[in-house]
């Protein structure tokens, strides 16, 4: 009889920390053993010239989600966890989005009988909270984080969305007495209202005014407001999605100044710029998402955001409208630039795209990329040790990463229902040769090994220790007396 069901033998394991060359036993889906000859197992993959890394966790992505005009994302569970797979993500983050006048649990209720039939990696939901009554922040929403609900996210944008920052500061009292973390899409809408009015009665309506009517302004000035009504109420906050290079240093100096702001980045901000968006035709449609990719002195600073502690999760953003009717071009093919759908595909190229230019380029150690793309997103949203780590006792999510595999980038490379992406073109070197959750090798060798409802829904503890209970606040960096609000 075997001592393990398996052993990935001979790679050199990555955590966000150190590297080390040892084999990884694995039993009854995880990690039980470190160390060289292990003994015996069921299987035994040969991982030399691998790295060893934990499996992906994608903390933000839009997933068989109505959008808030009413436009479903090309992905479902399955297509879009499928796609994460091979992309070595192995936990992902999608949302339960409340509309207005919609129960959060039946939202709720909505998204899990949607998601468990079909998704086959491990997932867990943040909320949308576009509506938050008194009966939503008095009842629902506490007692969805005691259920394992512990985030969400609210916007300071779109019309059918944002909330004013009277109600930002009842999610976040919310979100602070209860251990939750409250994330947040912060750009001035009222900024963005007024530009885009003004380009359209002059007949500006092409895909790439969509970036000229969100400027850099738009964003910096909301994300500083974010963090101050944060710092009144003394509560953790998330920045998503960072562009700018203002809105960056904003939450650079808010983290030094002790303050318990996070920054999360992704792709198009590093490989996507706003000449993207005037291509010919509705070709710069496909390169819309808000905000708007920026230009190359704003990638420069995003890649320092990476590296100087700015950021501290890496995600896709995942939103794939496709470029038809159904997607992008609902209003048809002459739409103009407020009527086109926002978001960009990247799920699955998440990770390549940041191995290869990141660490392959000699921007990012390997150690860092596994932080920022997989240990700190667990931590930070409540999956940690479970993900994230390669310890005993870790759910044996992992990615054999091969760092010299090289790969060009095509639509047809890919698993996703977009039916394009923007990175069409790039070469890429570093992909997963085996991906394998919870002992499960699900993706081996280009071929899909998972079936349809086996990843499972991963509730999370609320941070109690930090709910109930806050030292009187002295540091004049945040707000004294927060602890009477």
């Amino acid at each position: 009889m075997s001592d393990y069901d398996l052993i990935v033998r001979g790679g050199t394991l990555v955590t966000a920390s150190e590297s080390f060359a040892a084999d990884i036993a694995v039993k009854d889906g995880r990690i039980a053993a470190l160390g060289k000859e292990l003994g015996s197992a069921g299987r035994i993959i040969d991982a030399g010239g691998l790295l060893v890394l934990p499996g992906g966790v994608d903390a933000h992505c839009h997933v068989e989600q109505e959008s808030s005009t009413r436009i479903w994302t090309a992905d479902d569970f399955y297509s879009g966890s499928v796609s994460a797979a091979f992309g070595g993500t192995t936990t992902f983050l999608p949302f339960a989005a409340q509309h207005r006048g919609q129960s959060l649990r039946d939202v709720v209720k909505d998204a899990q009988e949607r998601c468990a039939p079909k998704a086959v990696i491990d997932y867990a939901f943040h909320l949308i909270i576009s509506d938050p009554t008194a009966q939503v922040l008095g009842q629902e929403l506490p007692a969805l984080i005691q259920d394992g609900y512990t985030s969400f996210k609210v916007y300071m944008t779109y019309d059918q969305l944002k909330i004013d920052d009277r109600q930002i500061l009842d999610v976040l009292c919310v979100a602070r007495d209860h251990g939750a973390v409250t994330m947040i899409h912060a750009e001035n809408n009222d900024v963005i209202s007024w530009i885009s009015e003004r380009l359209l009665e002059r007949g500006h309506g092409a895909p790439k005014y969509h970036a000229v009517s969100h400027p850099r302004i738009a964003e910096s000035e909301a994300t500083s407001r974010a963090i101050q009504l944060a710092r009144l109420v003394d509560t953790k906050l998330l920045i998503v999605h960072v562009s700018a290079p203002e809105a960056a240093d904003a939450i650079l100096a808010a983290r030094n100044a002790g303050l318990k702001i996070y920054g999360e980045t992704c792709p198009q901000y590093l490989f996507l710029t706003a000449e993207d968006l005037d291509r010919q035709g509705m070709e710069g449609a496909k390169f819309c998402c808000s905000p708007p990719p920026r230009d190359e002195a704003g990638q420069a600073a995003i890649w320092r955001g990476l590296k100087n502690g700015t950021f501290q999760v890496f995600s896709s953003d995942h939103a794939p409208y496709r470029m038809d009717e159904s997607g992008k071009l609902k209003h048809g093919p002459k739409a103009n630039f407020k009527q086109i759908a926002n978001g960009v595909p990247g799920l699955e190229l998440r990770l390549p795209l940041l191995f290869s230019e990141g660490v392959g380029k000699g921007r990012l150690t390997v150690n860092e990329f596994v932080a920022l793309t997989s240990a700190n997103p667990a931590r930070i949203y409540g999956l940690h040790p479970r993900k994230g780590s390669l310890a005993v006792g870790a759910d044996a999510d992992l990615a054999l990463w091969d760092p010299a595999w090289q790969r060009r980038v095509t639509y047809d490379l890919l698993h996703d229902n977009a039916g394009y992406t923007p990175y069409e073109g790039m070469t890429l070197t570093g992909w997963p040769r085996f991906v394998i959750s919870r002992g499960r090798v699900i993706v081996e060798e280009e071929a899909l090994q998972a079936e349809r409802g086996s990843g499972l829904f991963l509730d999370r503890t609320p941070e109690i220790e930090a709910a109930g209970h806050r030292e009187p606040e002295l540091d004049p960096a945040r707000n004294f007396g927060a602890e009477l609000l």
